[in-house]
C-alpha cells in the first residue's frame, strides 16, 4: 500500500497544479511602469489558470497491478432495455483487469485510438497519449475496453477531492456545451486552409529552422513575430466570441474566467473549442516550439489552456507584469480597432530570479496588428500597457510540457534559458578563470625564485 501511495503521488505530480502569486494575493493589483526610463521592476505577479486541467499523463512510472475502482460512466457496447450488455462474438476476450499490468516504456511505434467521439470522465488526449503504454495484449482490443482499464488507472490514483473537481468541471462544460448553439461550426473543426496565411502554412510543411525563420523575425532573444491567421479566421472568431458572451448575458450563466489578472474574456475550450486548439498546438505550435524552444520543453508540449481576453472601454485596461503558466505562450491578436496595448517584454527568469532587475538587452515593447502572432516562453517576464482607445481582443494559447514540468523539479541550473542564472553562470567561470591565472603567476613566481 504505501509503494502505492509513493506512485500515486508521483503520478499526479504531472498534472497542472495552480501557482500562487509570488507578491500580491491581488494578482491584477500591479501597475506597469515606464521600465524602459526605469530600472524599477514592478512585483512580478504568476499569471495562472482558474481551472486546473488533468495533463495527458506521461504514466505511469512503474508497472501497476489495478484493483477494481469505482464504476465510471462510458459509452460503450450496445445494451438491452434491461440493461445486459449484449455480446459481440468477434470481440476478443479480455484478460482479468488485476492481471494486467502497463508497460514501462511506452510503445513508439503504436498508432493510438482518437477518442474524441466518446463520453469519457478525462480528456480524450490523455487516453490517446496512455495508449502507448498498454500491456501488448490489449493494443487490438476494442475501444471500449481500453477505455475502461485506463479509466481505472487514473481513478485509482485521483485524490477523491480532486475527482470531485474533476466532475463538478465537466458538469459545468457540459452544461455549457448542452445548451449553447455555436454560430460558425466550421470553427471548432481544424481546416488549415481557411485558418492559416499561405507562407505559415508553407513554413509548418517544410518544418525546417531555415523554413521558419523565412516567416518569422526575432526583434528581441527569444521573442518571435510573425503573420499567422487569415482575416476572414479572425473575423468569424471575433463572432464566435460575442455570441457565446450575448448567450452568456441572456443566460445569466456565470463563467469562469481565464485567468486571475484578466476580469473579462472567455475560456475556449470551455465551449467546444477545446479539440480545434489541439490541433492548434500539436500540427503547427509544437513544430516550431521544437526548434525555437527545446530547452523548456518545446518538443513535448502536451496539454493547453486557450481563451481570448479582452481590452479597452468597459473592458480590462491593461495588464500588470508577469510570467504566465506555461512553457510556451501564442498570442495572437484578432481585432478590432484599438490604440495603445502593446506588449513590453523583460527577460526570462526562473523561480529564483523572476522579481531580478532587467538588463538593457532585455528591453522590448511588441505594438499588436491583427493577424499576427508573438510566440514566447511562458517564463518571459511581460505585461500589456493600456489600451486607451477602441477595442482589442487577443487570442492566448498556454502549451504546456508535464515532461519538463517533472525534469524541471529535478534541476539546478537553469541557465540555458533564463537570463540571470546565465549571467551568474558566466560570472563564476570568469572569476574561476581570475583565480586559475592567480595560481599559475604565483607558482611561476615561486619557481623563479
Amino acid at each position: 500500500m504505501e509503494e502505492d501511495r509513493l506512485v500515486a503521488e508521483k503520478l499526479f505530480q504531472l498534472r497542472l497544479q495552480p501557482f500562487s502569486p509570488i507578491h500580491d494575493s491581488n494578482a491584477g493589483a500591479s501597475r506597469v511602469m515606464d521600465e524602459a526610463n526605469s530600472s524599477f521592476e514592478p512585483p512580478i505577479n504568476l499569471l495562472y489558470t482558474n481551472r486546473r486541467l488533468i495533463f495527458r499523463l506521461h504514466l505511469p512510472l512503474r508497472p501497476c497491478r489495478l484493483t477494481a475502482a469505482p464504476a465510471t460512466a462510458v459509452k460503450g457496447p450496445p445494451v438491452t432495455g434491461n440493461g445486459v450488455v449484449l455480446e459481440d462474438s468477434n470481440r476478443p476476450a479480455l484478460a482479468p483487469m488485476s492481471s494486467q499490468r502497463l508497460r514501462l516504456i511506452p510503445n513508439k511505434d503504436h498508432n493510438p485510438d482518437n477518442y474524441d467521439d466518446m463520453e469519457l470522465d478525462f480528456s480524450p488526449s490523455i487516453f490517446t497519449s496512455l495508449e502507448r503504454f498498454l500491456p501488448p495484449s490489449m493494443l487490438g482490443m476494442p475501444r471500449y475496453d481500453k477505455v475502461k482499464f485506463m479509466t481505472e488507472i487514473l481513478l485509482k490514483y485521483l485524490p477523491h477531492g480532486e475527482r470531485n473537481r474533476v466532475q463538478k468541471h465537466r458538469d459545468y462544460r457540459q452544461k455549457i456545451i448542452s445548451n449553447y448553439q455555436p454560430l460558425h461550426r466550421e470553427l471548432y473543426s481544424m481546416h488549415p486552409a481557411t485558418t492559416f496565411v499561405t507562407p505559415f502554412l508553407k513554413a509548418v510543411s517544410d518544418n525546417t529552422e531555415e523554413s521558419f525563420r523565412r516567416i518569422m523575425s526575432e526583434p528581441s532573444p527569444g521573442v518571435f513575430t510573425f503573420e499567422m491567421f487569415q482575416p476572414q479566421f479572425c473575423e468569424l472568431l471575433l463572432s464566435e466570441v460575442e455570441n457565446f458572451e450575448k448567450w452568456v448575458n441572456e443566460a445569466k450563466f456565470r463563467i469562469m474566467r481565464p485567468n486571475t489578472m484578466n476580469k473579462y474574456g472567455a475560456v475556449l475550450d470551455d465551449f467546444g473549442l477545446e479539440t480545434m486548439l489541439d490541433k492548434l498546438m500539436e500540427n503547427f505550435i509544437r513544430p516550431i516550439s521544437k526548434v525555437f524552444f527545446a530547452e523548456v520543453g518545446g518538443s513535448t508540449l502536451d496539454s493547453h489552456h486557450g481563451f481570448v481576453v479582452e481590452y479597452g472601454e468597459d473592458r480590462d485596461a491593461d495588464l500588470g507584469f508577469h510570467v504566465d503558466d506555461s512553457e510556451v505562450t501564442l498570442n495572437v491578436c484578432l481585432g478590432k480597432q484599438f490604440s495603445g496595448g502593446e506588449l513590453f517584454f523583460r527577460g526570462t527568469r526562473c523561480d529564483k530570479h523572476v522579481n531580478s532587475g532587467s538588463h538593457s538587452e532585455e528591453i522590448f515593447d511588441y505594438s499588436h496588428v491583427p493577424g499576427c502572432a508573438v510566440l514566447h516562453r511562458g517564463r518571459h517576464r511581460h505585461g500589456a500597457r493600456a489600451t486607451t482607445s477602441g477595442h482589442r481582443i487577443n487570442l492566448l494559447l498556454w502549451c504546456r510540457s508535464s515532461v519538463f514540468r517533472e525534469m524541471k523539479k529535478y534541476q539546478k541550473d537553469f541557465s540555458s534559458w533564463c537570463g540571470e542564472c546565465l549571467r551568474e553562470k558566466k560570472e563564476r567561470q570568469r572569476m574561476s578563470i581570475r583565480a586559475t591565472k592567480r595560481e599559475l603567476l604565483r607558482r611561476e613566481g615561486e619557481s623563479t625564485a
